[in-house]
């Protein structure tokens, strides 16, 4: 979408618009339809890729002849990598704020009740998980963000949009301000992380590899209990730093590392602009 011609004012608004439309749409018809048959945290993933995958189909086929690479998911000799080193960042960042406390002993591995097939369970979990963050790029990061990016500027388009994205979790279980925040900060490193690529697949390797390493630990996410490696992560420091029933995305610790992702991702991937 790149060299594509700017659409003027009039075509911007109905562009996005559409695009929120159909979008919220199917966050309102999808969890219909699927939270019978499967539960809370199934519902919300697989429903925001329903819905973000419907947006973006419909819109692109409208606005740019249905290319794959307007939505930012053109496979290239760099999308690899770029999941690849997404994904293991955030996972190490995972891992720090959270091995760090359990080492030093401000918080302790206790036994939870244990799932029967707990590989089997963390299996279809971890693909439910990537479903939903692959879901939650496209609605946010896909085509209207970036033809907002293209047209208004990243400053003018990621601050907003990252802002509504964090908000947005507020409707999740046990939601807080720091955790809608710390959303906030994800948002904007997801963002910032596409404006730097000119692609999704960053922005969906370092979402995926946050959100499938907190279960590991036995955390809860977002608000969501996953409940499927028979321990749980028992902090003795306060909601503070440990996030509560949120999870550690509503702690402080969250935000260090959502800002060292920053600097990772500015000094890993150059500018595209210096090309």
């Amino acid at each position: 979408m790149t060299d594509a011609p700017k659409p003027d004012k009039l075509g911007i608004v109905l562009r996005v618009g559409l695009f929120v439309l159909i979008g919220w749409l199917g966050m309102v018809i999808f969890p219909f339809l699927i939270f019978p048959v499967a539960g809370l945290l199934v519902a919300s993933a697989l429903s925001t890729f329903a819905a973000a995958a419907v947006a973006n189909a419909i819109t692109v086929r409208i606005y740019e002849r249905g290319r794959l690479s307007d939505l930012g998911l053109a496979w290239t000799a760099n999308s690899r990598n770029e999941a690849l080193i997404g994904f293991a960042v955030a996972a190490g960042a995972a891992v720090v704020i959270l091995a760090g406390p359990a080492l030093t002993g401000f918080a302790r591995f206790e036994p939870a009740p244990i799932v029967e097939h707990r590989w089997a369970s963390f299996l279809f979990v971890s693909i439910v998980l990537l479903f939903g963050a692959i879901g939650e790029e496209m609605l946010f990061h896909g085509y209207a963000f970036q033809l907002l990016v293209r047209t208004l500027g990243a400053f003018a388009t990621i601050l907003p949009v990252s802002i509504i994205f964090g908000f947005e979790h507020l409707r999740n279980p046990n939601a807080t301000l720091l955790g809608a925040v710390n959303t906030t900060l994800w948002g904007i490193l997801l963002g910032y992380a596409y404006w730097r690529t000119g692609a999704l697949w960053l922005p969906i390797g370092l979402h995926f590899g946050w959100n499938f390493t907190l279960p590991i630990f036995g955390e809860n996410l977002s608000g969501f209990t996953m409940g499927v490696m028979g321990y749980t992560l028992h902090w003795r420091a306060g909601e503070l730093w440990s996030g509560g029933a949120y999870g550690p995305e509503g702690g402080v610790l969250t935000s260090v590392a959502v800002v060292g992702l920053f600097f990772v991702v500015q000094r890993v991937f150059p500018d595209r602009s210096e090309d």
